[in-house]
């Protein structure tokens, strides 16, 4: 959520939702704007969220909530079933690793002093390294993701911009490493962008910064932003799907 909508949030509840054996907990953000209806969010790392308009009663979200119970039960559900797969990186050859939404193996090389380094070859992400250590093999590639993720998103950055109008000039942008957000947007239009997307499908990466893009010119999830959004990607929820999809997976370290 972002600190222009965090300002105009009036209350905040925790809440429980009883679902057979199951208790789901959700979070309820009453936001100072008239909106028409009651948003109910999934994320990637199964927190739910409840956004409702402030002349809504407590009582009438409650009600909402239960009538889609089943649907935030099957959500969260699959989300743990993700997590449950979703083991700890070892950093050794044979494992899997992610760029643009491709899967290439790791293949872990000893080097020489000073020619440390990672490449991208024959469908294998080779490290060549002074050592096995997998803190030291992790740090390699974090460089080079970062390098690449640079590149690509100053790339993807340009592309966009060229095609929607309401923005005349780059905006400042940075890489930030967060663990539950592949992007942002200050209030000031400053983009951070998470270097972790560079591992998701490209049209994922054009789906964050477009969407962050959108919040330069309207600064909340309003009606508004999400006809902007359409308007330039008529198929954001779906791109959206499968980048939830794949979260738990990419952003694990």
């Amino acid at each position: 959520m972002s600190q222009q909508l965090m300002s105009k949030v009036m209350k905040f509840n925790k809440q429980t939702l009883q679902y057979g054996n199951e208790e789901i907990s959700y979070q309820v953000f009453f936001i100072l704007k008239q909106n028409t209806k009651i948003i109910i969010n999934v994320l990637p790392d199964g927190t739910v969220q409840v956004k409702a308009p402030e002349n809504i009663t407590l009582k009438d979200v409650k009600h909402a909530v239960y009538k889609r119970a089943r649907w935030i039960h099957s959500h969260v559900k699959n989300i743990k079933k993700q997590y449950a797969y979703v083991l700890p990186r070892q950093y050794v050859s044979g494992e899997c690793h992610f760029y643009l939404g491709r899967r290439y193996v790791l293949k872990v090389i000893m080097a020489k002093k000073g020619n440390q380094g990672v490449k991208l070859l024959r469908g294998q992400l080779q490290v060549h390294t002074e050592s096995r250590q997998a803190e030291n093999i992790k740090k390699l590639m974090s460089v080079w993701y970062r390098d690449h993720a640079d590149k690509v998103f100053e790339q993807r950055i340009k592309y966009i911009l060229s095609e929607i109008p309401w923005i005349k000039h780059t905006p400042p942008w940075k890489l930030r490493l967060m663990k539950k957000q592949w992007g942002s947007c200050s209030p000031q239009g400053i983009l951070s962008l998470n270097p972790h997307l560079i591992k998701a499908p490209r049209e994922c990466v054009d789906y964050v910064i477009l969407h962050e893009l959108c919040h330069i010119k309207e600064h909340n999830h309003s009606k508004k932003f999400y006809t902007l959004l359409h308007q330039h990607m008529p198929e954001w929820e779906s791109i959206k799907a499968k980048l939830d999809s794949m979260s738990e997976i990419l952003l694990a370290e």
